[in-house]
């Protein structure tokens, strides 16, 4: 019988690609990943890494493959018992991009942990593209993601979702910045205007070339909020801030508001297949009430 914790291993390096990344993905350092799956080339007496190209060779794509199927099967009975139970159990692993975690996400899993006695949580903060993607191959359980009326996520047919709520944004500018006494913007005002913004990939980079077009002049991408304020407190540039989780404006930098108000939907998915499990009911209904309050 093959070892699941092996399988998952090389499961996960065929689903990101390297070692690093499905390490990262598992919650392992690289190493216990690498040393899982040469244990399990031992047991199978097969290569399945290529390790001078750094890929997963053809027969452990197949293996892979066979261990998705088997995760599946395995999920679906470890739900139907946990259904039969009525009460959370085991291990659900939630993702979240990292304002949410800050917003409301936090105090969603401590409210879970504290709860329920037999059900063990674990968070992963990473981008709503790459959540999806870790729900569908089975590696996280349910995930919190946004994204934009004019810049929507493409969810695969296998993930249910609900709505959590709207998260607006608003145009952060230096204070001495022409258009910083306004009370209120278009988007013609920022036409001519250099953006900070995070990188291409990253939903708010999507909603600035999907308003502004080709045109819109991103002449700083910085991934963290933190360091888009700094720039903003130094007087250069202008941004795009959602309001969920974002810290405190420095002294000097103003938030105006944007007609019509951009807004991102904030939404949670998991696999539709283990929609019943009590395990993500009371998961969901933490993620609601939290960002409720």
């Amino acid at each position: 019988m093959l070892d699941l914790g092996r399988l998952r291993a090389l499961h996960a390096v065929a689903a990101h690609g390297t070692i690093t990344r499905a390490a990262a993905a598992l919650g392992y350092t690289p190493s216990a990943v690498s040393q899982q799956i040469a244990k399990l080339e031992r047991e199978t007496r097969t290569d399945l890494l290529d390790r001078q190209a750094g890929r997963v060779t053809p027969s452990g794509q197949a293996l892979a493959q066979a261990a998705s199927e088997v995760f599946a099967i395995l999920e679906r009975a470890e739900a139907d018992l946990e259904e039969r139970r009525g009460i959370p159990h085991g291990e659900v692993v939630l993702a979240a991009f990292p304002t949410a975690c800050r917003g409301f996400v936090a105090e969603a899993v401590a409210e879970l942990v504290q709860r329920y006695e037999g059900l063990e949580c674990r968070l992963v903060e990473i981008d709503p593209t790459r959540a999806v993607a870790m729900v569908a191959q089975g590696e996280v359980d349910l995930a919190v993601v946004h994204d934009w009326d004019n810049a929507p996520l493409d969810l695969p047919t296998s993930l249910a979702e609900a709505a959590i709520g709207e998260d607006f944004a608003d145009i952060v500018l230096p204070g001495g910045h022409r258009l910083a006494d306004r009370e209120v913007l278009v988007s013609e005002d920022l036409a001519d205007e250099r953006w900070i913004s995070q990188g291409p990939g990253a939903m708010c980079h999507r909603w600035l070339l999907e308003t502004f077009g080709a045109q819109a002049t991103i002449a700083f991408q910085m991934e963290e909020y933190a360091s888009q304020l700094a720039l903003l407190r130094a007087g250069v540039g202008v941004a795009l801030l959602p309001r969920l989780g974002r810290p405190e404006l420095p002294p000097g930098v103003r938030a105006v508001p944007l007609r019509p108000a951009p807004a991102r939907r904030v939404t949670a998915v998991w696999r539709r297949r283990s929609g019943q499990r009590p395990a993500i009911v009371v998961a969901l209904d933490a993620l609601r009430g939290h960002w409720g309050r």
